[in-house]
């Protein structure tokens, strides 16, 4: 069985997010959407907030393969945790590429045996970053469009509270 696990802050979790969910969910026998809780970051939205919304996320887009979870510290520990073989990561841009070069050499010293798997965003979606909705939606601007729509409301309001 090839299992991925798809890791990120997820705050919050964009359709750029879901166009890579998708993808993989259709590679992989199992996709685990996994939140880093990195006590480094100072996130809007706490980790139960974020797995909720993947959880609407996967409902709402049927994705019977995903999963949703949270973890702290190392990646390749979460990954071997579930069974992973697979880390799943999107790229938007070349300095995206260079950024996660590194990370998977990293992740190939831990854990040679798990493979980074890249996919390319949807050029629709090669601006969009979960700090850029967030910024949007604080300063009252339409995020429509650029977070999943099962998401959209919850998102606007939190958002508009946040000044």
């Amino acid at each position: 069985m090839k299992i991925g696990v798809y890791p990120g802050s997820f705050d919050p979790f964009t359709v750029g997010h879901l166009d890579v969910l998708k993808s993989a969910a259709k590679l992989f026998d199992v996709v685990y959407v996994a939140v880093l809780n990195n006590s480094a970051k100072s996130p809007i939205f706490t980790v139960e907030d974020r797995v909720s919304m993947i959880d609407r996320v996967i409902e709402s887009e049927g994705l019977s393969n995903a999963r949703s979870g949270s973890f702290s510290g190392l990646l390749v520990t979460y990954a071997e945790q579930v069974g992973a073989q697979y880390i799943i990561r999107g790229l938007r841009a070349i300095t995206d590429f260079e950024y996660e070069f590194q990370i998977d050499a990293v992740n190939r010293h831990l854990e040679p045996e798990i493979r980074t798997v890249y996919f390319m965003a949807n050029p629709a979606h090669s601006f969009l970053s979960s700090s850029n909705v967030r910024e949007i939606g604080e300063l009252g601007g339409s995020i429509e469009g650029l977070v999943p729509s099962c998401n959209y409301q919850y998102l606007r309001e939190r958002l508009a509270r946040q000044e």
